[in-house]
């Protein structure tokens, strides 16, 4: 049995095109996986850990081998638990909006949370940056409401596709699967098309998964 983890970054629930993507893509992957064990971490419904105050301190502390306050050491466990729970799993799916070129501040929060040196990436002299989380499989649905193909001149202000999988791939996730869904604004016709390419598009790539 896998266990799956399912981000969500977005709060618009039916009316999000990457959710509806990321749910068929989760829909025809519990049907040939009816055994594994799929978690649902909505961003915008869990409550993450603050990342400011007593937790940074102690992310210094470790970094310095300096004892933590039992305020830092709180601060930290709760750190740590998100972690934990994001490399307990064995594959991973995400719905990822667009927002202003980039990620929704939630979904960049918790990536704040998640990417700690010793945890999920490593640094010495001789190795440089090495990822510390071993490479499983990840399927990402994207949406946006503008194109940004490459060629197009536009590509240049992609920083959702761009940003989180240069995140992944730094913390050691390399198999990243994807279904891009652009435009998602403008004609209601020309937009819902996209939409149900996309879910088609999603539940044959979970096929494989």
């Amino acid at each position: 049995m896998s266990k799956l983890l399912y981000i969500k970054a977005s709060p618009r629930e039916e009316r999000s095109f990457s959710v509806a993507a990321a749910d068929s893509f989760l829909d025809a992957y519990h049907v040939l996986h009816p055994e594994d064990d799929i978690t649902i971490l909505d961003l915008f419904e869990r409550d993450l850990p603050p990342f400011d105050g007593f937790a940074l301190q102690a992310k210094y502390a470790i970094l310095h081998g300096r004892e933590s306050t039992p305020e830092e050491k709180a601060a930290w466990e709760a750190v740590e638990e998100v972690i934990r729970e994001f490399t307990d799993a064995d594959k991973y799916v995400f719905a990822v909006p667009m927002w202003n070129f980039h990620l929704p501040y939630r979904l960049k929060h918790y990536i704040d949370v998640l990417v700690q040196p010793s945890y999920t990436f490593s640094f010495s002299p001789t190795e440089g940056y090495k990822g510390l989380v071993p490479d499983r499989p990840v399927f990402i649905a994207f949406a946006r409401g503008g194109s940004y193909p490459p060629g197009s001149g536009t590509e240049m202000f992609d920083f959702q596709t761009r940003y989180l999988k240069h995140v992944l791939h730094f913390i050691g996730l390399t198999d990243i699967r994807e279904v891009v869904i652009e435009p998602t604004l403008g004609d209601p016709a020309a937009t819902q098309e996209k939409r149900e390419a996309a879910i088609h598009r999603a539940r044959k790539m979970a096929e494989s998964f």
